[in-house]
């Protein structure tokens, strides 16, 4: 009897996926629970389970297809899990070893067990890196891609010349191979006939094309305007070099930037509610919570969590959900539900060396705030000059519902707070 696997309920706004990569093949054994195959729709990777133990028969829906809610992507036999077809190549000899462990010789060991999920990022790493998920300590059930590094660093100090392989693991841990490998770039022979000029065409992923549909529908739907400030951030590294380890001991997290600066937003947003507002219609809509997208860098492009009812977390809280957040978007792990709403975001470009940017607005957003680069450089205080480290601070905002002058006196407000971190303590 064959039972069909079908594309599981999408979420809400979402009108179709692309079938992105097949775990298994037919012929191949499943397990009930199992990861079968991961749909990728314009905001996460959508992972489908094996509906039943069995044997996988036709795929219906090929990688590279666009799929919609409750098509069928394939077919599974049900019944007794079987070993690979016997058409199956063999395994290469550098590889036997992980080919046996991974196909059962007795039916004792073919029975279905409760294994840890891995996420896939982890698996990649573990089907190239030839390892067996059973032996690396998984969190909640699911195995992460740090949690192959830590089994890694583990055995290297455990014993160091029996893995060779370590410093290749590491180069697998890049975000390059966070998702499938493109094919290779081979040379094609140019437009008018030239040879040695190579192009690639590749099918835009999901979520690129919805970035390049919602950055376009800002541009054309807002009058974006763009106003800058900078920020002396002495105080607030004194601070964090005061307080970092004691931080860090009490509450297992790291006293970074983002959570001073996130504070310092909620607070103007407190004071200026304009920019914490959208416009719905021909109306306004004032946000009465504050829903902090952080704007992070994955495999798979540009994506902005959102720090939920972030003026009632603490620093340690703030801190702990952009680690989380950061590595979830490498993982592959993020959930709809992450990914979607937010009155207000944040993006930092000076992690990977921006001086000054204009950030363009997530709509239905009306305000943006994009940090930079920190650089020590002279300024003038007090009538001296002095070297400090600074940083240029750009607010965007839709000149359509947002005056000149909130936005200047916000931004003005972010700096204060910062530059003297004691005014987030008594709010003033």
């Amino acid at each position: 009897m064959s039972l069909e696997v079908r594309v599981p309920a999408l979420p809400e706004s979402v009108a179709d996926a692309r079938v992105l990569t097949w775990s298994k093949r037919p012929g191949e054994a499943v397990r009930e629970g199992e990861n079968l195959v991961e749909l990728e729709t314009d905001k996460v990777v959508l992972e489908v389970p094996a509906p039943r133990t069995g044997v996988l028969g036709e795929i219906l829906a090929e990688e590279g297809a666009l799929v919609q809610a409750d098509d069928v992507l394939a077919l599974i036999s049900e019944g007794a899990v079987s070993a690979a077809p016997a058409s199956k190549p063999a395994a290469p000899a550098s590889t036997a070893g992980a080919a046996t462990r991974a196909t059962p010789a007795s039916p004792a060991a073919s029975q279905p067990t409760t294994a840890p999920h891995v996420t896939p990022s982890a698996r990649q790493l573990v089907r190239e890196l030839h390892l067996e998920p059973s032996e690396i300590p998984s969190r909640d059930g699911r195995i992460r891609k740090a949690d192959v590094m830590a089994y890694l660093d583990a055995r290297e100090g455990q014993a160091p010349e029996r893995h060779p392989d370590l410093a290749a693991a590491r180069a697998a841990a890049a975000p390059s191979s966070q998702m499938p490998v493109e094919p290779a770039l081979a040379p094609t022979p140019a437009l008018g006939g030239e040879a040695g000029r190579p192009e690639q065409r590749v099918p835009m992923t999901r979520l690129r094309a919805r970035i390049a549909e919602r950055l376009l529908q800002a541009q054309q739907n807002a009058a974006l305007l763009t106003t800058f400030n900078e920020v002396n951030l002495s105080a607030v590294n004194a601070l964090r070099a005061r307080y970092k380890e004691t931080f860090e001991q009490r509450h297992g997290a790291r006293l970074g930037l983002m959570s001073f600066f996130v504070k310092a937003a909620v607070e103007a947003l407190q004071r200026f509610p304009v920019l914490n507002a959208s416009i719905d219609g021909e109306d306004i809509l004032y946000h009465g919570y504050y829903d902090i997208g952080i704007a992070v860098s994955s495999p798979r492009g540009l994506v902005v969590p959102i720090l939920r009812n972030a003026d009632q977390l603490g620093m340690a809280e703030i801190e702990q959900g952009i680690a989380d957040f950061g590595q979830k978007a490498k993982d592959g792990s993020l959930s709809y539900e992450e990914l979607t709403g937010g009155t207000f975001s944040i993006t930092n470009g000076g992690v990977f060396g921006s001086l000054l940017s204009t950030p363009i607005l997530n709509p239905p957003q009306s305000a943006i705030l994009g940090l930079h680069k920190i650089r020590e450089r002279p300024i003038v205080e007090n009538g001296q000059i002095v070297i400090a480290p600074m940083m240029y601070l750009a607010l965007t905002y839709d000149h359509r519902l947002i005056d000149g002058r909130d936005a200047v006196q916000f931004l003005v407000a972010i700096k204060d707070l910062l530059e003297d971190p004691a005014r987030l303590l008594l709010r003033v």
